[in-house]
C-alpha cells in the first residue's frame, strides 16, 4: 500500500494567527479539524510537520528534540513573514511542551498545551507509543508480522539517542514553565494512557500567568483533537483565544 506523505498547512483566516503544533509521532492530521475550525471563526493557522515525522520511523530518530524545536521557530517566522505579529500557540503532547517553550522565549498571544508531558518518567511512555507507531505503520506497509518484529527490535537499539534527547528537552521545559507569564489554557484528557496526568497539574499551577484555566475533558485519550469530544474542545480553544488582548 502507497503510504500518503502528510503535508504543513496553512489556512488563511484575519489577522489573529494561531500556529497548531502536532504530537511525537504525529503530523499536521491531529491538528488540521482544529485549523478549519479555527480558520472560519477569522483566525489564521499554521501547522509545520517537524522532520523526520510523517514518513517511515526509521527517519524520526534521525532527528532529536533540538532539530523538531529549531522547526517550531521556523513555522513562527513563517507565519511573521505571512505579515502575523500577534499569534498564539496551541500543541498536542510533545506540541505542546514546544508551545509552552515558545510561551517562555517568544513574545506570544497566548499557549494552550493539550495532553503535554511534564515529567520524566513519560519517557518510557513515549517509547511504548513509538513502538506502537512503528508498528502500525509497517503493516500499512504490508509486511508480514515476523519482519515487522524484527524491524521494529533494530529500531528501538537505534532510537536511544533520540529519546535521551527527548527526556532531557521534555525536564528543561519542565524547570521553566514558572517562567511563563502568557495567558495559558491547559487541556487534558481523563483517560490519556500515553502520558502522566499530573503534567497538567503542574503546568496549571506552576505558569506564572494572571490569566490561567484547566479544563478536564472526560471521555477523551491522549490524542484530544481527534477524539469524540473534539468539538467541544474546538469550541473551548476559540472562547480561550477571544478574550487574549488582541489588537485587531
Amino acid at each position: 500500500m502507497k503510504i500518503k506523505t502528510p503535508e504543513p498547512f496553512t489556512f488563511e483566516g484575519g489577522k489573529r494567527a494561531v500556529l497548531l503544533l502536532h504530537g511525537f509521532t504525529g503530523h499536521s492530521a491531529d491538528v488540521r479539524m482544529l485549523g478549519r475550525f479555527l480558520q472560519k471563526k477569522g483566525y489564521t493557522t499554521h501547522a509545520p510537520i517537524y522532520r523526520g515525522h510523517g514518513a517511515p520511523p526509521e527517519e524520526l530518530i534521525k532527528y532529536e528534540a533540538d532539530d523538531w524545536w529549531e522547526d517550531v521557530q521556523q513555522a513562527l517566522h513563517h507565519l511573521r513573514v505571512l505579515g502575523h505579529d500577534e499569534i498564539a500557540v496551541c500543541g498536542l503532547s510533545l506540541g505542546g511542551v514546544l508551545s509552552l517553550k515558545l510561551a517562555y522565549t517568544e513574545p506570544m498571544m497566548g499557549v494552550i498545551p493539550m495532553c503535554a508531558p511534564m515529567f520524566f518518567d513519560n519517557t518510557s511512555q513515549l517509547t511504548v507509543g513509538f513502538k506502537q507507531f512503528a508498528k502500525e505503520y509497517k503493516q500499512l506497509e504490508e509486511k508480514d508480522e515476523g519482519q515487522i518484529q524484527e524491524e521494529i527490535k533494530e529500531l528501538m537499539a537505534n532510537s536511544t539517542n533520540t529519546f535521551n534527547k527527548l527526556g532531557k528537552f521534555i525536564t528543561d521545559v519542565h524547570d521553566h514553565v514558572d517562567h511563563i507569564y502568557t495567558p495559558t489554557f491547559v487541556v487534558q484528557a481523563r483517560n490519556d494512557q500515553m502520558i502522566n496526568t499530573d503534567s497538567a497539574e503542574y503546568i496549571y499551577e506552576n505558569v506564572e500567568a494572571d490569566e490561567k484555566n484547566i479544563k478536564w475533558y472526560e471521555e477523551s485519550g491522549h490524542v484530544i483533537t481527534l477524539d469524540k469530544e473534539r468539538d467541544q474542545l474546538h469550541e473551548d480553544i476559540y472562547e480561550f483565544l477571544e478574550t487574549l488582548d488582541w489588537t485587531y
